[in-house]
């Protein structure tokens, strides 16, 4: 399955545009959400082929929001890459844990998330 349209979820105005111009620059369609539960819901209703999902976030965050579209039947194939500042190797594991795909740690190199993009293709 090619990765067309990804949903990118970051609480930080700076972040979200950083993302978008980087995969629009690269062909993607990018959605955008400003929170966990605004991911869940965009999620559900757009049903993206990847998202790329901040941790740091009010209300739920990047792992709550992993956990419930990982296990939610609508969402549960949707591949998730974590794009976060929290670097130890703990969070790493809980995140592949609440069911994301790989865990990358800002600031983000992007090649290094193209690449992991394009493992999904």
């Amino acid at each position: 399955m090619a990765i067309k349209k990804i949903l990118v979820v970051d609480d930080s105005p700076t972040e979200r545009f950083f993302f978008t111009q980087v995969l629009t620059k690269n062909g993607y369609q990018v959605i955008t959400a400003e929170s966990g539960e605004e991911g869940i819901t965009k999620a559900k209703a757009e049903r993206p082929d990847l998202i790329v999902m901040d941790v740091v976030m009010p209300g739920i965050n990047g792992f709550q929001a992993t956990r419930t579209i990982a296990r939610d039947d609508a969402t549960k194939n949707i591949p998730i890459i974590m794009c976060t500042s929290k670097g130890q190797e703990t969070d790493k594991i809980w995140g592949l844990r609440q069911g994301a795909k790989e865990y990358l740690v800002k600031p983000i190199d992007q090649a290094e998330l193209l690449q992991k993009i394009s493992a999904f293709g």
